[in-house]
């Protein structure tokens, strides 16, 4: 297929839920997990859920990149932001994200100079324009945006930028879905793995998943076919008994990752012996933090952080959401107190968070389940 319309044929689609029904086991339920908030989007966008049997669930996983950030680094960034002559730059998704003591969007409007870019680079402009003030880059994300922020820390280096520096919380798949496989109130048959993430770092280091827990990984694409074909396959491993790393995203990713991009994160920043993610707590070896070649250009170096670790909002149930335990709509706050322009929770803000995801495409689906779920 070469067109965007291909992928979103729906005779396609029909077509493969039917052989996705085929491989059920009568009976038998399967749960698949998605790692990726964009394969949330794209199937909630799409009503995917609607095409597949009931046997099979499709359960959300903690591949949001924003939502995985605890509150206390939030507070450390707007901490950073607070100081003088600071200019913080964040991705938009960053700025409604919340905090113990408010997000991005309440700092600023308190008068700090917090600022939305599109990329590290537009950061690194603004460290040019503005010499005598210290620009910080909220450098976040799995392996996907890595690169690029390591990127910029190699040009800062060598244009001798001192005034630019990296926030770095950057994390990593492999841990997480590790942290996932060891948690002992999740059952999953097999799992659609990460796109975006895969173009960086491979297949090939998601095959502990199958060789050691027995269990299927498809990496999947973005579009509606993408997502149906990847279920196809991962139900067809289950019905013949295996349990393989396949690549349905094989126009896109390369099955050893990108080199360029992997050797450029390696020379930049190194695992942090352990880092906090909301839902899943700490999780050793899972993020990035800059390397000492790199440390005048490490804010965590730069500025004194408060580094105090902030429980979440007792209402919120962000964690139970990213390790798949519930569904968004299963939240008491969910849709009530708890939404886009009001959110407790990252995952209800993220473009990539499940819980906009529900709340933005599945209403029908949340209407069913509450009228079934009804005593």
């Amino acid at each position: 297929m070469r067109y965007v319309d291909e992928y979103r044929d729906a005779g396609k689609a029909r077509a493969l839920a039917a052989r996705i029904a085929g491989l059920c086991e009568p009976g038998r339920t399967y749960r698949l997990m998605e790692v990726c908030g964009g394969h949330t989007h794209t199937i909630y966008k799409h009503g995917l859920e609607d095409h597949l049997p009931e046997a099979v669930e499709l359960v959300h996983g903690p591949g949001c990149p924003v939502c995985v950030i605890p509150m206390g680094r939030v507070d450390d960034a707007i901490a950073i932001a607070a100081e003088p002559d600071v200019i913080m730059t964040s991705f938009g998704d960053m700025m409604r994200v919340p905090g113990g003591n408010g997000s991005f969007l309440d700092a600023k409007a308190a008068g700090a100079d917090i600022r939305m870019v599109y990329s590290p680079l537009d950061a690194l402009k603004i460290a040019r324009a503005e010499p005598d003030r210290r620009v910080v880059f909220m450098g976040i994300g799995f392996e996907t945006t890595a690169p690029s922020t390591a990127m910029t820390v190699k040009r800062a280096a060598a244009e001798g930028l001192a005034n630019f520096s990296v926030f770095c919380n950057h994390v990593m798949i492999i841990p997480a879905i590790k942290a996932i496989l060891d948690s002992p109130d999740l059952r999953l048959d097999g799992f659609l793995g990460p796109g975006h993430v895969s173009t960086v770092i491979g297949c090939r280091p998601y095959e502990f998943i199958a060789r050691d827990h027995g269990r299927p990984l498809v990496c999947a694409g973005f579009e509606p076919l993408d997502v149906l074909q990847a279920v196809y396959l991962a139900m067809r491993q289950l019905a013949e008994g295996r349990a393989e790393v396949e690549n349905q995203y094989a126009r896109v990713v390369p099955w050893d990752g990108n080199p360029v991009a992997l050797r450029a994160i390696g020379e930049v920043m190194e695992p942090r012996p352990y880092f906090e993610w909301r839902g899943l707590g700490i999780i050793s070896h899972s993020a990035l933090r800059m390397r000492d070649t790199y440390a005048q250009h490490d804010a965590e170096r730069i500025f004194d952080l408060p580094g105090v670790r902030v429980a979440d909002p007792k209402a919120c149930q962000c964690g139970e959401v990213l390790k798949g335990v519930l569904k968004p709509w299963e939240c008491k706050v969910f849709g009530t107190a708890c939404t886009p322009e009001t959110p407790i929770g990252t995952c209800m803000v993220s473009s990539e968070g499940a819980c906009a995801a529900y709340y933005n495409f599945g209403r029908f689906s949340r209407e069913r389940f509450r009228e079934t779920s009804a005593p």
